[in-house]
């Protein structure tokens, strides 16, 4: 099912990043003199086929400038839930009506700030084209060991046809949606959208994006972005 309309955006923007440490949720973390989600917004926005962004927030979040739009596009507010999958869902939800269930929404990681404009073009054409939908992924290309419980090796682990998923993840809104209710109706925690699509039997498809679309997780992740940010 190919499609030419126009896309939104949500990036679930609830969570603590207690993996990181500190006080400071790890998207309001600065980079190059701005907070990381102020880079994956202005990635996001500034691609010509992206209308307009969604962003999940906690309810006692009071870092969050009140931006309301970027590159004359809107930015929409919502209260996500304490799971990655609710913050996705409530940004489902508060996409404007014209968004019918058959609209690609790309979901994006709000610590994931050096996306680039030729891997959302990869990623919405392929996604255009596969009614399962597509994500941006990275082959695997270390060598993958199994631990043992005394952190000996247990086992090297065949590394082929495995991936990293990255994102943005690219579905549709109907699908998606029902998809992630399932997945919460059936007391599953999903740790990415393509997860919950999975569950349905639906097989998207991966789309390999630049390797340099990290996420932020430790302090050595946002030393390496810093550098990143500042290279064309």
């Amino acid at each position: 099912m190919a499609t030419s309309a126009r896309i939104w955006a949500v990036i679930p923007a609830a969570g603590r990043g207690t993996r990181f440490g500190g006080d400071i949720p790890k998207q309001y973390l600065e980079a190059v003199g701005k907070p990381l989600i102020a880079h994956a917004l202005d990635a996001l926005l500034s691609h010509e086929r992206i209308e307009g962004v969604v962003v999940a927030l906690a309810a006692d979040d009071v870092r969050w400038p009140g931006w309301t739009s970027l590159h004359g596009k809107p930015i929409v507010r919502c209260t996500g839930g304490g799971e990655r999958a609710d913050s996705v869902l409530a940004a489902l939800d508060a996409l404007p009506t014209e968004v019918n269930g058959d609209a690609l929404v790309l979901v994006h990681d709000a610590a994931r700030p050096n996306l680039r404009a030729s891997d959302i073009d990869r990623l919405v054409e392929a996604a255009s084209h596969c009614d399962d939908g597509a994500l941006l992924a990275a082959p695997l290309r270390d060598t993958l060991k199994r631990a043992g419980s005394d952190s000996r090796i247990a086992a090297t682990e065949p590394r082929d046809g495995l991936w990293r998923a990255l994102t943005p993840q690219a579905f549709r809104r109907a699908p998606l949606t029902a998809a992630l209710e399932r997945a919460r109706a059936d007391g599953v925690i999903v740790t990415d959208e393509a997860m919950a699509m999975e569950r349905t039997g639906a097989r998207p498809m991966l789309v390999e994006g630049r390797e340099d679309n990290i996420k932020v997780t430790t302090p050595a992740d946002l030393m390496l972005v810093e550098f990143l940010l500042t290279r064309p």
